[in-house]
């Protein structure tokens, strides 16, 4: 069973220049765990991997061995 979300008060979002609403480090704090999706605002220091782009060239060019 997932917890119920909590109601929002002032200061606890913000829209970003693509209209998406983002949550604030106040709203986390607030919410009490990390949901380890990578929020921008994270205060408990969750980060995603970042996936490498399989296109990018190695540092060598590509001439191992």
């Amino acid at each position: 069973m997932r917890p119920k979300p909590l109601p929002l008060q002032p200061g606890d979002t913000y829209f970003n220049e693509q209209g998406l609403m983002v949550f604030t480090e106040q709203y986390h704090l607030r919410r009490g765990y990390c949901c380890q999706s990578g929020c921008r605002h994270c205060p408990y220091g969750y980060q995603k991997e970042a996936k490498k782009d399989q296109n990018t060239p190695s540092k060598d060019g590509g001439k191992s061995g």
